[in-house]
């Protein structure tokens, strides 16, 4: 099954690590994401622009409305995601756990909406 890892940090707390923090963290994630291609389970990672970059649309009767910004004010926002394909969701959120960005943000585990054949 195919499970999207949706990674959520402070932006404001992000941007204050040092370059130290940054070189560790860096590492931390070439480490991550060698194991899981290593495994077999990674088929996607990336990370998204800052929220103040994000357009938010939405179709109200008919009429296209967009907005700067993500949908809500939140603590943490949307940072990047990663897909991976693992057996079941206790194995999912295993890799998960190994997410860098479970250290300092969190870490969402959802699976693959998938039609029904």
């Amino acid at each position: 099954m195919k499970y999207l890892l949706l990674m959520y940090a402070n932006e404001a707390q992000s941007a204050a690590i040092t370059q130290e923090e940054g070189q560790t963290i860096y590492q931390d994630w070439m480490d991550f994401m060698k194991q899981a291609n290593e495994a077999g389970v990674l088929l996607a990672n990336n990370g998204v622009a800052p929220s103040h970059s994000a357009t938010t649309v939405r179709v109200r009767d008919g009429q296209t409305l967009t907005v700067d910004g993500p949908f809500a004010e939140t603590h943490e926002q949307l940072a990047g995601y990663s897909v991976v394909e693992c057996p079941n969701l206790d194995e999912a959120i295993r890799w998960a756990t190994k997410v860098p960005m479970a250290r300092y943000g969190s870490v969402e585990v959802r699976p693959l909406w998938s039609p029904q054949a």
